[in-house]
């Protein structure tokens, strides 16, 4: 998966999944508005309180004004607070629609797609990248609108009480964006390379973490903390790279927003004076130049804001480049069963006629392969390694489309119908023997696990642990042997309610007293009306064979 580097790619998909929160995006910027009026009216009632009770001496209530201003004040509060939980709620659909887009990804994908992805990254796109949308849509997406919106009300209201002070301001509203988009440039390709570095770091650790008795073992664990420590620190100074660009971009803004300020503070001090006469000047009272004073600030705030919220627009921008790229390669490999229309099973066996299968680099692994199994048979395939063997059964599995041909497993497309697999590695959860086993029957008894457990030959083992089926695997299956945990993930075999199995390799790396345990297990998994399909490379499984494929130059049952 490359991640895309071309920043509009990026800005065009987040747009796509702002259309999923246009309800609440639009309310947040009404929101936002409102909240700006009351802010109008709240600092044009304290400069006309002030002009009343300096200038013209006149008597004013203050339960009255005091009162119009407390109201003016809650509207604005309002205000920010809709606008905040607008943004909110616009934030948490979207995020909440591509973590359901990345699970389909993930199942379109499956174990084939994703094999050359380590967990630690894929962990690193559902938390990290995800979240970093969130200040994108909560608040950089409305405060762009609202940055062009309030100024020009503010705008307005400053140009109906002084129109050379508005030309003060709207000169210097042109400078602060263009600004903020050349560092902006910086900022995004910055971003880019941390959401990188993180997915990196993440799989490095792991892999670090997982890996650790071995590392101990050889004596390079010194060697190995001075890896992650390198890679922890190449990832501080793109974080640091990151905030020294934020930084600059406000203080860009600040600069030009101060120099602004002061032009009009001055211009306001000396018209007052009497000591300008150019322009509306002679005409300015202390309530227009008052109220221009503090509607000055406020004219840059909203830009402020976006200024403050830009570095979200470039995290967001980073995240899109790679949740992107994993969306649209998600797409190369998606299971048979996503493409057919679901069907009744039959009674009948495992079909394949004509299949074929090249992976996305080019390379073919199985061509023009024919076979029938029928139901109640069990087929071993054999053959060298990087012959196509686990390929065969990931098509069969679902878990990828072939290139040509078709298989047909009891009438039904691959994926349509689940099947009991077992991996070269059995995966086994952190946790109990009981919640391992009902990882595929989540109803099992107690009765049926332990059926179970004595038809895979485990009985022995599981008499001699105190806490019985309560008793904790560690990560990986640690606590048990490799022939145990191949034996384990056997008996889950035993209390799914799928006919359909299929075993990779299930006896590999294991020495001859497990295998043989192992093989003893597997032979009460075949028979009846089960349909069973193993890889393998040891002569003692081709005998439990009623048929054998060779796969190799020709293909032949």
């Amino acid at each position: 998966m490359t991640a895309t580097t071309d920043p509009r790619a990026g800005a065009r998909w987040l747009s796509q999944w702002a259309r999923d929160a246009r309800g609440y995006l639009a309310l947040g910027v009404i929101a936002g508005v409102v909240q700006a009026l009351a802010m109008v009216v709240q600092l044009g009632l304290m400069a006309w309180f002030v002009d009343r009770l300096i200038v013209h001496d006149q008597p004013v209530t203050l339960v009255a004004t005091g009162a119009a201003l407390a109201l003016a004040v809650v509207v604005r509060s309002i205000g920010q607070w809709g606008q905040e939980m607008a943004g909110l709620q616009a934030s948490h659909r979207v995020r909440r629609q591509v973590r359901r887009a990345l699970l389909n990804a993930w199942a379109s994908a499956g174990p084939v797609g994703l094999s050359s992805c380590d967990s630690g990254r894929l962990s690193s796109e559902w938390t990290e990248q995800v979240d970093s949308l969130d200040g994108y849509y909560a608040r950089f997406l409305p405060q762009m609108i609202l940055a062009v919106i309030v100024p020009l009300i503010i705008l307005s209201v400053v140009a109906v009480q002084d129109w050379l002070a508005a030309l003060f301001l709207l000169a210097a509203a042109p400078l602060i964006p263009l600004f903020m988009a050349l560092i902006g440039m910086g900022a995004e390709r910055v971003n880019q390379r941390h959401y990188e570095s993180l997915a990196r770091l993440s799989g490095h650790f792991l892999d670090r973490i997982r890996g650790m008795t071995t590392l101990q073992l050889f004596g390079r664990s010194v060697d190995a903390v001075e890896d992650v420590a390198a890679a922890t620190d190449h990832y501080r100074r793109l974080n640091m790279a990151t905030l020294r660009v934020a930084f600059l971009s406000s203080a860009v803004l600040e600069f030009f927003a101060s120099v602004a300020i002061a032009a009009v503070a001055i211009y306001v001090g000396f018209a007052l004076l009497g000591m300008i006469s150019f322009g509306p000047a002679d005409e300015m009272s202390l309530f227009s130049g008052l109220f221009v004073l503090l509607l000055a600030p406020e004219f840059f705030q909203p830009l402020r804001l976006l200024s403050q919220y830009y570095h979200d627009r470039a995290a967001a921008l980073g995240a899109a480049a790679h949740l992107s790229a994993r969306l649209v390669a998600s797409d190369s490999l998606v299971p048979q069963a996503a493409q057919a229309q679901r069907q009744e099973p039959d009674s009948s066996g495992i079909r394949v006629s004509g299949l074929g299968v090249r992976y996305p680099n080019g390379r073919e692994v199985l061509s023009d392969l024919d076979f029938e199994l029928p139901s109640g048979q069990t087929l071993v395939v054999t053959g060298p390694s990087g012959c196509g063997k686990s390929t065969l059964l990931a098509v069969l599995a679902g878990f990828m489309a072939p290139s040509q041909g078709e298989a047909r497993i009891r009438g039904q497309s691959p994926g349509s119908m689940p099947v009991g697999w077992m991996g070269q590695r059995p995966w086994l959860v952190p946790g109990s023997w009981r919640q391992n086993l009902r990882l595929t029957a989540p109803e099992a008894s107690e009765g049926a696990m332990l059926e179970a457990i004595d038809r895979v030959g485990l009985r022995s083992v599981l008499d001699g642990l105190p806490e019985g089926l309560s008793t904790r695997i560690g990560e990986g299956g640690l606590g048990l042997s490799g022939g145990q945990a191949r034996r384990l993930a056997l008996a889950r075999l035993f209390l799914t309610s799928s006919t359909v199995m299929l075993l990779d390799e299930p006896t590999a790396g294991l020495d001859e007293a497990t295998e043989a345990e192992v093989i003893e297990g597997v032979r009460g998994i075949i028979g009846g009306q089960r349909l069973c399909v193993i890889a393998s490379h040891q002569p003692a499984l081709r005998a439990l064979g009623d048929q054998h494929l060779a796969l190799g130059s020709t293909h032949h049952a």
